[in-house]
């Protein structure tokens, strides 16, 4: 649950679990605060961190999370893999925002080193697109910015990962605990 002290998520909960299921599954890591952003993102240890901020629009469901579901079957792919859900972990995809430097897009993806963006795929780069044009876009990035073995799990695995096909306009708002 979030935090009393953030803001509270626009969308329920368990409406939007399926959607962090999906980028967990392929081996990201939620931060859900501002403090946790600031953990990852102050790492100054030559490692690539992929961020992708993540939506509930179709163009997530469509697009970003499982075209970079299957770039993560690269064999390069970045050493951290973390998400902020935005309309959800509302204070947390402020300060990851706060980090990138440039205008909000959700979805979108950027690529850190030592605490600077090296790459960002805002939505207008997504949107539009099928997961493998956007899995082409981010290997090679992948290919040229980062170091760490791939793939970020097993194929086997990979083929199990389910994708939820539903947008911001299906899911209920909402309403307290």
């Amino acid at each position: 649950m979030f935090n009393v002290m953030s803001r509270p998520p626009l969308y329920d909960e368990d409406a939007v679990q399926p959607m962090r299921d999906e980028l967990v599954a392929v081996g990201f890591t939620e931060l859900r605060t501002p403090a946790a952003v600031n953990e990852v993102i102050g790492m100054h240890d030559d490692k690539a961190t992929l961020v992708m901020i993540n939506s509930v629009c179709g163009c997530a469901a469509g697009g970003a999370r499982p075209g970079v579901s299957l770039a993560l079957q690269n064999n390069i792919i970045p050493d951290r893999l973390t998400t902020v859900f935005a309309g959800q972990d509302r204070d947390a995809v402020d300060q990851m925002r706060a980090h990138i430097k440039l205008p909000p897009s959700s979805p979108s993806m950027a690529i850190f080193k030592n605490g600077q963006v090296v790459y960002f795929m805002p939505r207008y780069e997504i949107e539009g697109y099928t997961p493998q044009q956007i899995a082409d876009k981010l290997v090679n990035k992948f290919n040229e910015l980062c170091s760490a073995p791939g793939p970020s799990i097993p194929p086997e695995q990979y083929a199990q990962v389910m994708y939820a096909k539903s947008c911001g306009s299906k899911i209920p708002v909402f309403k307290g605990n």
